[in-house]
């Protein structure tokens, strides 16, 4: 017979989430109470020579996981948020001034992010009309940026979006599906408008 986790009983007893998320989350504030921040050591995992920034914004309670590759860099004033899914971020990447990443996202080695760019795999659900939308809850779909991706400035990465490898998304761009690797993509909503052909060896426009 299966065991089943602590994480698995909880959510089993509505009443008892409710009490451990308040104890964890600051109800109002929406982000870990500040005897939970006082731990962060002992749950966030960063590798060797990465950074975080002191002025970055951490709602990374401890019921997800939040994971930092070796020589990752999380510039100034960017908003890190795990409370519905995980954050992974791979080795040499960087995260630009200003951007708001919220889970579940997998972001892999070799990728940079520029400024004021959001990446979020988190919807509000508005679809009864009869209840308020702040009270039915999210729903998410993970996000898949692959190795060695480039996300130009204000640019908006949308939920069950793929990023493929070595593919390039431009400034300003809305990305609401997924890119295949090794293309170019721009505009709102973003559109491939480059492929690299492996065959002549060029980036070849659509």
């Amino acid at each position: 017979m299966e065991t089943m986790t602590l994480k698995q009983r909880i959510k089993q007893h509505p009443a008892l989430k409710q009490i451990i998320h308040c104890f964890i989350m600051h109800p109002v504030k929406t982000r870990p109470n500040w005897w939970i921040r006082l731990f962060y050591f002992t749950y966030l995992k960063c590798g060797k020579g990465s950074i975080i920034y002191r002025s970055v914004r951490k709602d990374l309670p401890p019921f997800n996981r939040f994971s930092l590759g070796r020589y990752s860099v999380i510039e100034d004033f960017c908003c890190l948020n795990n409370a519905v899914g995980d954050i992974i971020i791979g080795d040499y990447s960087r995260i630009g001034l200003g951007n708001t990443i919220i889970g579940p996202i997998s972001i892999g080695n070799h990728v940079n992010l520029a400024q004021n760019i959001t990446v979020t795999g988190l919807n509000h659900n508005y679809q009864n009309v009869e209840k308020l939308i702040d009270e039915q809850g999210v729903s998410t779909q993970p996000i898949i940026i692959e190795d060695d991706v480039w996300i130009g400035a204000n640019s908006v990465i949308l939920p069950g979006v793929t990023l493929g490898r070595h593919c390039i998304v431009a400034a300003g761009s809305v990305v609401t599906r997924s890119i295949p690797p090794y293309s170019v993509c721009a505009g709102s909503p973003a559109k491939v408008i480059k492929s690299y052909d492996f065959e002549t060896k060029e980036w070849e426009k659509r």
